[in-house]
């Protein structure tokens, strides 16, 4: 019954009881009280001496993308009209315009534009990325509209910064093809060049080999002329077949009838290759202009289909409305965006506070342990083995 009372009463001496606290709080008031809004008062002190600085914002729309025009300009390409048909349009657009502008080329080109690394005193360029990257925040809302906010201390640059992003970013955009409509254009681009350079060549070698009566006698340009386009629109509709693979099955009836089409051109080659006249090979050197002639005629026909097929592009590019529309351009900000004042000195003033009063609780916990045998006993086994920890153990 004894043992029974003595552990009672030791648990009864180690709770603590909420007027216990509420003493504890009350008998140190005035550190509790005084001491955070001291420090409070010194942190507003503080924010007062570092430099302000200020955030512009811009807002602009991303080139937005026709899927019905593209879909109906492919349904007029003919032999070509495959080529692009591949060509998808991404999930969620903005998300990559953001990525265009945090990307190296723009940022490089705006620590060249606006000489970064001086102006944030930084030996390497990387260093020059990092704190742009930092001072400029890039985000793309549910509105899809991309906002820029760029920050610094002088609130005209920020503007200008802010501004600079846009106009980056539209340089970047001429050298890429983001839109169907742009892959189309630089796709027909290199093809056009490609199909030139074989025209002169084609041109060259024809014009190497002469004219004379015997070859004007065959009339190869009734004769020949027609061969080489048929062997054109071969070419195309082989180019057709090769890019409907990589969005048709062969069962689909579209790929039937592209296949069927080329069967039918085929023959029709074919045939028309048994009918030329005799003459071309009655003759090698008539023969040799005859074959060049249709080389030249074949490579005129597919330079005229690409230049047609890159124009059409360029003006669906316009159509897809490629240029970038700002909503609302950076204006140099009236007011600072940092440092906060008022939420920084009440955040320390907190912050110190609860401190205090964790320090208050412990210290007080200290004092009472002090005052029984088994908790000075603890208290002094601790003591004992922080300092062995810290290897002050045989002092």
């Amino acid at each position: 019954m004894t043992q029974n009372n003595e552990r009672d009463e030791r648990e009864d001496d180690d709770e603590i009881s909420l007027l216990d606290l509420l003493q504890v709080v009350v008998d140190n008031l005035r550190l509790l009280v005084l001491a955070p809004l001291a420090a409070g008062l010194l942190a507003l002190g503080i924010t007062f001496a570092i430099p302000p600085t200020f955030t512009a914002t811009t807002k602009f729309m991303p080139p937005q993308q026709q899927q019905s025009g593209a879909a109906a300009m492919l349904a007029g390409l003919g032999a070509l009209g495959g080529l692009a048909g591949a060509a998808g349009g991404l999930k969620n657009p903005a998300d990559q315009y953001v990525a265009f502008l945090k990307s190296r080329s723009v940022q490089d080109a705006l620590i060249d534009r606006f000489k970064l690394t001086e102006r944030y005193e930084t030996k390497f360029r990387e260093d020059a990325r990092k704190t742009l990257d930092g001072n400029a925040q890039i985000a793309s809302g549910k509105d899809g509209l991309i906002t820029i906010d760029a920050s610094d201390k002088d609130p005209a640059f920020a503007a200008q910064l802010a501004n600079g992003y846009v106009e980056e970013l539209g340089h970047l955009l001429n050298r890429l093809a983001v839109t169907e409509a742009q892959q189309r254009r630089v796709f027909f681009e290199k093809q056009l060049s490609n199909a030139k350079d074989n025209l002169v060549k084609a041109e060259q070698a024809l014009k190497s080999s002469g004219v004379n009566s015997s070859a004007l006698k065959a009339s190869p340009g009734a004769a020949v002329e027609a061969l080489a386009k048929l062997k054109a629109g071969i070419t195309a509709q082989e180019i057709k077949l090769a890019s409907m693979r990589g969005y048709l099955t062969e069962s689909a009836p579209d790929f039937k009838q592209a296949q069927t089409e080329l069967s039918a051109m085929r023959g029709q080659m074919a045939r028309a290759e048994k009918e030329e006249p005799a003459a071309a090979g009655a003759n090698s050197g008539d023969s040799d202009y005859i074959a060049k002639f249709r080389d030249f005629k074949y490579h005129e026909t597919l330079f005229e289909l690409f230049a047609k097929q890159y124009e059409i592009a360029r003006v669906d590019e316009s159509r897809e409305g490629a240029i970038i529309q700002v909503v609302d351009a950076a204006q140099p900000p009236d007011r600072k965006s940092k440092p906060q004042n008022a939420v920084i000195a009440i955040l320390t003033t907190l912050s110190v506070g609860i401190l205090l009063l964790l320090y208050v609780f412990i210290r007080h916990s200290l004092d009472t342990a002090d005052q029984t045998r088994e908790s000075a006993k603890k208290l002094a086994q601790l003591r004992a083995s922080f300092r062995h920890a810290i290897g002050r153990g045989a002092v």
